[in-house]
């Protein structure tokens, strides 16, 4: 008989898989800016590039056994352990690169990879586990019915009722945590991935964060493998220490760049404001048997803009200036009428 902790325990996480992701778009929607296409685009490139072509190459790399045996494994635990971390890290992590790469044509904003992680990390969730905990529920009510009988009697169903039987009811609440872990990481990556498509020079940021996811998939690598790390629980703890210490830094670096932004936005028009309250005087004589001259003052800001003709005397509250020839000149502008704005 399962018990009905477990069976709690697994609705609790249910709730969680499938429900955290639409609660997180809402509540950011508005904040953040956030649109429905990234998120969309987000579960469809995780479909595409972690349940379809990286699983194609598990296939031709791994080559698994039908006992559940993985020949990589047996030849080099530690070559699997290298597979095991970054192959998720380089397709994830490429797909999250070419599908922002698309998304940043017609959408800006940090919202646009809130919600591609949003998007991203909620199909996982709802795919791995909300749906896993859903049928499990639906078989622990079965088992504890004694209605087994449709189930099957196949050696798979047997061993799936033994587990659900016989595992910790926590185990089943752990894997709310690892959601609700893997949802943030995804956030956070898919943040700094947007960085790197949309800022200049930060193109680096793609392969650290298929360093950073990779480092993320290690502990549970080696914990498959049996090195080192032989507790589930420790390995729940590193990623999620990991995973805090990751959207920390991505909400900093977030929140340095929309300073520097602001910075560079106040130079720019401090420095147009100075360039606009420079005043010029040109003089040019031209003539084939008279003087002709020709002179302009101009004299620009954001308040005033005066032409005149002139050649550069004193720029004081009038404009002087003796050409060539007998013409005097004197030009009388109102200096006080001329200012600057800083903003």
């Amino acid at each position: 008989m399962v018990s009905y902790l477990s069976i709690i325990f697994m609705a609790i996480t249910a709730v969680v898989s499938i429900g955290l992701p639409i609660v997180l778009f809402l509540l950011w929607r508005k904040r953040h800016g956030l649109k429905l296409v990234p998120a969309l685009v987000g579960a469809a490139a995780f479909v595409v590039f972690a349940l379809v072509l990286e699983r194609l190459l598990h296939m031709l790399v791994l080559r698994p056994g039908a006992g559940g045996s993985y020949a990589l494994l047996e030849y080099s635990p530690p070559l699997f352990i290298l597979y095991g971390a970054f192959a998720a890290g380089v397709f994830e992590e490429t797909g999250r690169f070419i599908a922002l790469s698309f998304l940043k044509k017609k959408y800006s904003g940090v919202g646009t990879g809130l919600a591609y992680g949003i998007g991203h990390g909620g199909i996982e969730a709802i795919l791995i586990a909300g749906l896993s905990m859903i049928s499990s529920i639906v078989m622990s009510v079965m088992i504890n019915s004694g209605n087994v009988a449709p189930l099957g009697d196949s050696p798979v169903v047997a061993a799936q009722i033994e587990a659900l039987i016989g595992m910790s009811p926590f185990t089943f609440l752990l894997a709310g945590l690892e959601r609700i872990t893997a949802i943030t990481l995804h956030i956070s990556l898919s943040v700094l991935v947007w960085r790197a498509v949309t800022a200049k020079g930060k193109m680096w940021y793609y392969p650290l964060a298929i360093l950073l996811h990779a480092m993320a998939d290690i502990s549970a690598a080696m914990y498959q493998v049996g090195i080192i790390i032989t507790n589930v629980y420790a390995v729940e703890g590193i990623i999620l220490v990991f995973t805090v210490l990751v959207a920390v830094a991505v909400y900093l670096m977030v929140k340095k760049s929309k300073g520097e932004s602001g910075n560079e936005s106040i130079s720019v028009n401090v420095s147009e404001s100075e360039n606009v309250s420079a005043s010029e005087c040109i003089c040019e004589s031209e003539g084939d048997g008279e003087d002709e001259v020709e002179r302009e003052c101009e004299s620009e800001s954001e308040n005033i803009s005066e032409s005149e003709v002139c050649s550069v005397g004193e720029v004081e509250g009038e404009c002087e200036e003796d050409c060539e020839g007998d013409s005097d000149v004197e030009l009388n502008t109102d200096a006080g009428t001329a200012s600057t704005d800083y903003h």
